[in-house]
């Protein structure tokens, strides 16, 4: 699974807006199902901020990529 694709399925189904990243890192056991590698990119990636819904946060990481 993709990274963006990993984290559109946890922004989407599994967390409560709005939501900081703190929250979202937080969100379903600290993204346990998602490899390592990609879980500290979008870390890396997401501005710290607070979000309102899911398409906030894919447009965050599209900005930063």
């Amino acid at each position: 699974m993709s990274v963006v694709k990993s984290v559109l399925e946890h922004a989407k189904k599994h967390v409560d807006y709005p939501a900081t990243k703190k929250q979202l890192m937080e969100a379903c056991n600290n993204f346990s199902d998602v490899p390592a590698a990609e879980k500290n990119w979008f870390a890396k990636t997401l501005p710290d901020r607070t979000y309102k819904n899911a398409n906030e946060v894919i447009s965050s990481l599209m900005d930063e990529v």
